[in-house]
């Protein structure tokens, strides 16, 4: 599976985006709307979103988000999305939230969002609806042992 997340809009304090399945070259199906931290030349702890690039999505199964989550979404999870060897980052994950207060470089997903440059903060809503649906079939493809590629590019 490929995911790819185009980065539309960097605000003062977050960034904008939408999150497709590229796995068919020639179909993108998009699967939600995008939020996180702004970008930074230099690299402020939890503040500053990953850079561009390919990154592999795992399974991280400690942790308080972990614990938090298996009592929140009990039916479904099986462990944080979690994006790796980001170069100087750490626990980078998929999770709920709609502002950039909820993020420390994490991936926020949603069903709707607003203009981060009329909410400098950012806003995505709806974010447990979006995050129970797409959660089970990234899951789905990593318990069935496929690559999951992020693919994070700014456009």
């Amino acid at each position: 599976m490929r995911l790819e997340v185009l980065r539309f809009s960097s605000g003062e304090d977050s960034t904008s985006g939408l999150l497709f399945d590229v796995t068919n070259r020639d179909l993108k199906s998009f699967l939600a709307y995008t939020l996180e931290d702004e970008y930074r030349y230099n690299k402020v702890l939890g503040e500053t979103r990953i850079p561009d690039g390919i990154y592999e999505i795992g399974f991280r199964k400690e942790g308080g988000f972990h614990s938090k989550y298996q009592k929140r979404f009990a039916d479904i999870h099986k462990g944080m999305l979690q994006i790796n060897n980001v170069p100087g980052f750490d626990y980078i994950l998929i999770h709920c939230g709609n502002t950039d207060e909820h993020t420390a470089g994490c991936l926020l997903v949603g069903d709707t969002q607003v203009n981060n440059l009329v909410q400098k903060d950012g806003f995505i809503g709806q974010s447990t609806q979006a995050y129970k649906r797409i959660y089970p079939y990234i899951a789905k493809a990593l318990e069935q042992k496929e690559s999951v590629t992020i693919r994070y590019k700014s456009i």
